[in-house]
């Protein structure tokens, strides 16, 4: 069935000018022969000792064997095939096809390709030199220094040195998963960018965002679109976020929600950081603490809010114009520190509450909170303890002490102790509601009983010196104590009015990730003439399109190269040496590099 074909192709000999020579493929080979039944046009190329060698226009590819069709500038390798182009890439695989007219490869069986940041792995590839691409849709397997990158479909700029996956892309590093559905990669930084729902999972957090950026080097990223930070017990959302995972670092600007999900309780505001290891979060811009209490939600507003502390001790600190507001309650002060464990609440700095009708002012206010009920059950006020309850007619009722504690239930104060230099000044009513007189009183100490909220009796403790006034005889600048200051004006009445004297805020611009420029197709044959695919391809037109899955028969089997040319036993019976080819020397003008023989080139 073979023969040999030394003299078979003397007639391809003539004058070749150095450009259409440059255009040819040029190969050396231990073995040559010819089937012209079996492949017509064509010479067969097998390997003795040393693998056949193709060179065309700065790619070089060996094999064991092959089949050449000079004529159309194209061959079919088999077997061991290793394709390189200059220092930048190496490829090898089981089977691979090059057509040197249009400098179209297509390589499959194993598939490996290596540049000198990361290696490919897959079943099949095509690769276009014209635009210095490769391409695969049968699922590959990219490895660089620190991670593992999975995809259904793939596409690599060589110029770039970017990768574009497509269609279940996972990256697998020691400490995280991440899982997108379009993801660009490149090789020689390490930098990730994705464009659509993507999730990188942690033992110690999910990350969730639509587009984003991760340094998979670095372990740094930044994400712009649907951003959440999970930490197990903390929620992170904002429309930019920045995260470290050396330091367990993670910030966020504009509309961002921390939510703690064990204490029922999120924090907002306009820019956040969180660090991890410290079971902390610092918050600011409009800042606002919302917890649940008694069923009702507490709403905690502050220039700048911290929270520290594990789940079951978190502690809440809230600095400069604190401003604090509950269905039947609100205060303000300078600064306020709640620890959670305890129930405890201390407002610093000129701190005030307002209680239905009653404001409460002194030094330091302490509210006290039962941690089991959730209820808050009693107050003290340190130092110049001063209430004033509005009369329903226009007066104030004022008590004044060094200290003040005081008894809550269902919301409500039930019973306040002045203690210590106490002070009254109460407008005194009949049933009816007209006024009989003004009290004035000093004592040691002094118990107030309420009920729904209005003084019901006073019971003045020792030392009692006190005059009641008929209105007449007590002029309006005596009709207060010494340190009032009714501050109600100040008082806020809803949420929107713990913004009340806010600046305006302006969101930072957010220098986000644009999309991709929208790509050609890998198989547009753009400014080139004629088809891809020579017409002995292994392929049909029809598999050069963008598929989901691959088209090529057994590619997903990973039985993607066909049989071998020769079987061994064909080998076998032929003799040892047939002829050997060596590369054309581009002065070589008048020999076929089919048939020039000259000692085999060390």
């Amino acid at each position: 069935m073979y023969f040999y074909c030394l003299f078979a192709a003397l007639f391809l000999g003539g004058s070749i000018s150095y450009g259409q020579e440059d255009r040819k493929i040029r190969y050396e080979s231990e073995r040559t022969l010819k089937d012209e039944q079996r492949y017509p046009g064509a010479f067969i190329l097998s390997k003795v000792n040393e693998q056949v060698h193709f060179i065309h226009q700065g790619i070089e590819v060996w094999a064991d064997q092959a089949i050449h069709y000079a004529e159309e500038n194209f061959f079919k390798a088999y077997g061991n095939v290793r394709m390189e182009q200059g220092d930048t890439i190496t490829m090898t695989s089981q089977y691979a096809e090059y057509n040197g007219n249009t400098r179209f490869a297509f390589a499959s069986g194993n598939v490996f390709m290596r540049n000198p940041q990361t290696s490919l792995q897959t079943d099949t590839l095509f690769f276009d030199r014209e635009k210095q691409q490769a391409y695969y849709r049968s699922g590959g397997t990219i490895r660089d220094t620190a991670s593992v990158l999975q995809s259904r479909i793939g596409r690599y700029y060589l110029e770039d040195e970017k990768y574009t996956f497509a269609s279940e892309v996972v990256i697998t590093n020691p400490d995280y998963v991440l899982t997108s559905d379009h993801l660009d990669f490149y090789s020689e930084s390490g930098d990730a960018y994705f464009y659509g729902p993507t999730t990188i999972e942690s033992d110690q957090s999910t990350i969730y965002a639509e587009r984003g950026y991760y340094d998979t080097r670095g372990d740094t990223g930044y994400f712009v679109k649907n951003s959440r930070i999970d930490y197990e017990n903390r929620l992170l959302e904002g429309d930019s976020l920045y995260f470290n995972r050396n330091t367990n670092f993670a910030s966020a600007t504009n509309n961002i929600v921390v939510t703690d999900t064990i204490n029922e309780s999120i924090i907002r505001g306009h820019y956040a950081e969180v660090f991890r290891d410290r079971d902390s979060v610092f918050i600011t811009k409009r800042a606002l603490a919302v917890s649940m209490q008694e069923q009702d939600s507490i709403y905690l507003h502050a220039d700048t809010l911290m929270v520290t502390g594990k789940p079951d001790d978190r502690v809440i600190r809230g600095f400069y114009d604190v401003r604090m507001f509950k269905s039947n309650m609100s205060g303000k002060s300078d600064s306020i520190h709640v620890r959670e464990r305890t129930g405890l609440t201390q407002m610093l700095g000129r701190p005030v509450i307002w209680s239905e009708n009653n404001q409460l002012t002194g030094d330091t206010i302490h509210l006290m909170t039962n941690v089991e009920t959730e209820k808050m059950d009693s107050l003290k006020v340190y130092d110049n303890a001063f209430m004033i309850q509005r009369d329903s007619l226009g007066g104030y009722n004022q008590l004044k002490g060094l200290q003040m504690y005081g008894k809550i239930e269902d919301n409500k104060l039930k019973q306040v102790d002045l203690v210590k230099n106490t002070e009254t000044l109460y407008f005194m009513r009949n049933d009816p509601g007209d006024l009989i007189g003004i009290n004035k009183t000093l004592s040691s100490s002094i118990i107030v009983f309420f009920e729904d909220g209005k003084i019901e009796m006073v019971d003045y403790i020792n030392n009692v010196d006190g005059i009641l006034y008929p209105e007449s005889d007590l002029p309006e600048e005596d009709r207060t104590l010494k340190g009032f200051n009714w501050r109600g004006e100040e008082r806020p009445n809803s949420v929107e009015d713990l913004f009340a004297d806010d600046p305006d805020y302006v969101p930072v611009r957010i220098e986000g990730i644009p999309l991709p420029e929208e790509e050609e197709s890998f198989f547009d044959n753009g400014t080139r003439t004629g088809p891809l695919l020579n017409e002995k391809s292994r392929l049909q037109e029809e598999d050069l399109q963008e598929t989901p899955s691959d088209t090529i028969p057994g590619a997903r089997e990973g039985a993607a190269q066909p049989e071998p040319l020769l079987r061994q036993e064909e080998l076998d019976s032929l003799p040892a040496q047939d002829s050997k080819q060596p590369i054309q020397k581009q002065q070589q003008d008048t020999i076929s590099p089919a048939v020039a023989i000259q000692p085999k080139k060390d």
